[in-house]
């Protein structure tokens, strides 16, 4: 995610970092140089094969294809947004599980961060931790680094290897301890659901955040936005070179830059949980919940939240 001043002024056209002109520069320079070519040769004049068009057939498409653009970004969007409130939710739930095991689980002494994971209500906390992580690693198809291993016991991260849902089988270990709880009377029935209701909402924020990894827009439709605004932007310049002369690559460019910008972006938020600069900083969430829920319990050394680097927070 991209984290910075909003530009104000001639600033906004010199920012380059966060900006769509990085994707699509390259199409971007072919369609200006075509258009440059264009209105040299006057629509391929010089070459006895002139092309001619009207600017009428590029406004009946022209709004349509913007009009579509507009519709599959407000899709995209719509994707992006539901994902971060996903991610919200989880982040509140995590919260409120750490609380209720502190407050609902009856044990002898409070919790103490020296006795670890052998208090069921930290490791169960420290679960919650790890859930985030392995969901985060599930949605960016990225390998363990430590960041779950680290919040587990030994015994319990070999369980996990190799699985292919550790969040899965994570909460099964959840829902095991709080049964161990029910069985040792270290908590009634009556709070040991209200538990359980929040474990089934980080399960239900999991499986939405996989509904949205695993159903992207119909690539049919993708395609024909596609096609349709290469097609437009590369004959442009044949339908103004009559009318505007010298300025039809200033004008195409401006086009051009609008339509492939539009499309690069839909692309790029279509799909929130990858690592691009304007996808969730789902690694920031992360260490969010680590260190609130550390807190919690009452530890002092906490890991440091992450900062931007090159105004991108992952």
């Amino acid at each position: 995610m991209i984290v910075r001043d909003r530009p104000s002024g001639l600033r906004m056209f010199l920012l380059i970092r966060g900006s769509v002109l990085q994707q699509i520069r390259t199409v971007l320079l072919v369609n200006i140089l075509l258009a440059t070519l264009v209105t040299i040769t006057h629509g391929g004049a010089a070459f006895s094969h002139k092309i001619t068009l009207t600017a009428i057939p590029f406004t009946l498409i022209g709004l349509p294809l913007a009009i579509f653009l507009g519709f599959r970004n407000t899709a995209a969007y719509d994707r992006y947004w539901e994902a971060r409130k996903l991610w919200g939710e989880l982040l509140l739930r995590c919260r409120n599980l750490s609380r209720q095991c502190q407050s609902l689980i009856d044990l002898p002494a409070p919790v103490q961060p020296a006795a670890g994971l052998d208090d069921v209500r930290t490791r169960m906390v420290y679960r919650a931790m790890a859930f985030c992580h392995a969901l985060r690693q599930q949605l960016r198809d990225v390998p363990d680094h430590g960041e779950v291993q680290a919040l587990l016991q030994p015994t319990e991260w070999q369980a996990l290897a190799g699985k292919h849902s550790k969040t899965e089988v994570l909460m099964q270990h959840m829902g095991a301890d709080l049964q161990q709880c029910l069985r040792a009377r270290q908590i009634d029935g009556p709070l040991a659901a209200n538990i359980d209701n929040t474990l089934s909402a980080m399960v239900a924020a999991a499986a939405s955040c996989e509904r949205i990894k695993h159903s992207p827009l119909p690539f049919s439709y993708t395609l024909l936005l596609h096609r349709t605004a290469y097609m437009y932007c590369f004959l442009l310049p044949f339908g103004l070179v009559d009318t505007i002369g010298f300025m039809t690559p200033f004008v195409v460019g401006i086009v051009a830059y609008t339509f492939f910008g539009l499309d690069a972006l839909g692309d790029e938020i279509e799909e929130p949980f990858g690592m691009s600069p304007n996808d969730l900083p789902l690694d920031a969430i992360c260490r969010t919940v680590e260190i609130n829920l550390r807190e919690s319990l009452g530890e002092t050394d906490l890991p440091a939240p992450l900062q931007p680097k090159d105004y991108c927070l992952l």
